[in-house]
């Protein structure tokens, strides 16, 4: 290897070295997945669905590239497009940074499937038995009243219902637009390693373990599965402005309550309330994109918000259940935070100031 090789392989190493906690949480979490998946004994593991995630992230990363390439060529009207492009190209693929994040992909890719797996298995490890507390819970917040009682003379109306359930679907933008955003965009690294460490940290504390102690089905699904008319009024309102327009988030309720009583675990399968995950994921990016754009930032918190409300008058959620995800959502970004900081603090760190996660 000549002494050029030796140089500029330097950086990458740092940089991997500087993701070092982010592959040993994701690695031990895996190991946790896949030891509590065989022993529940249910055969398949999750892997099945790793090249249908890899798929969609393959399409994201495709339309990111069509979207980027337009904007570099409206941005800089080169007189020579295709050579700027390859040039600018070229030297993305070679930056040492963006070559070190490429594991980071890997467990992305990975990591879906074992959710969606272990999520769908939550009844084998607690009865959804948590409903009636969640409802005594939003109606001491709301007076007696329902959560979704309460906000229905304000967003009752079919075209905002519609509107909600388009942006409540959009939000899957996050985990696979988002992800390869923060991994790969110069402009995203700033936060970069703290938002990854927070996303796998998320997916497993919040949306598998919380999930599974405090097991619910959510409003829209204690009348199908429990016999509880509890929300039937609403559910009927959600169904008859389906019919003036397009609510979308009925259809996958439909199909998740399907995939429930046939007990299939494929991706994005499995049922549970509290903790939001929509919620969580909405605040995380916010957390991060604020630390990027502060003009970015109000718009990724308006949507924050618009999730959180969503989730409640969609039918997917208690309010208490986006707010138990917000106070951990919160202590799991200033966890991984502090993770960094110490590992950023070694002496032989050799990217002190370089992507040093701020306070």
């Amino acid at each position: 290897m000549t002494d050029r090789d030796q140089v500029s392989r330097q950086p990458l190493l740092a940089h991997v070295a500087g993701d070092v906690p982010i592959h040993l949480v994701a690695g031990i979490l895996f190991v946790l997945c896949l030891g509590l998946i065989l022993e529940s004994g249910v055969g398949r593991t999750g892997v099945e669905s790793i090249p249908q995630n890899a798929r969609i992230y393959f399409d994201a990363a495709v339309t990111m590239l069509v979207v980027d390439t337009v904007w570099q060529l409206f941005r800089h009207r080169p007189t020579k497009p295709v050579r700027h492009l390859l040039d600018r190209y070229r030297q993305r693929l070679a930056d040492p940074q963006a070559l070190a994040r490429l594991p980071l992909l890997v467990i992305a890719i990975a990591f879906m499937p074992f959710f969606s797996k272990l999520k769908s298995m939550i009844p084998l490890f607690n009865d959804f038995h948590w409903d009636p507390v969640f409802i005594a819970w939003d109606r001491a917040l709301f007076r007696g009243q329902d959560a979704a009682t309460a906000l229905q003379p304000i967003l009752g109306y079919p075209l905002v219902t519609s509107s909600l359930s388009f942006l409540y679907h959009a939000w899957v933008l996050q985990i696979y637009v988002g992800v390869l955003f923060f991994l790969f965009y110069r402009a995203a690294r700033p936060a970069t390693r703290q938002y990854f460490l927070s996303f796998v940290l998320i997916w497993t504390v919040i949306g598998f373990a919380l999930a599974t102690a405090f097991a619910s089905v959510g409003p829209c699904f204690v009348g199908p599965i429990f016999g509880d008319t509890t929300f039937d009024a609403h559910m009927a309102y959600l169904q008859a402005a389906d019919e003036r327009f397009p609510v979308l988030t009925l259809n996958v309720q439909h199909q998740l309550l399907e995939w429930y009583r046939e007990g299939k675990g494929g991706l994005g399968s499995g049922i549970t309330a509290m903790p939001s995950m929509h919620v969580a994921m909405a605040q995380l990016t916010w957390l991060a994109v604020r630390r990027i754009s502060r003009v970015a930032g109000w718009w990724f918190f308006a949507f924050f918000v618009i999730i959180w409300i969503g989730s409640v008058h969609l039918g997917y959620h208690y309010a208490v259940d986006g707010l138990i995800s917000v106070i951990a959502t919160t202590a799991i970004w200033a966890a991984s935070g502090a993770v960094l900081r110490a590992w950023d603090r070694r002496p032989t760190n050799a990217l002190r100031g370089e992507v040093a996660v701020p306070a």
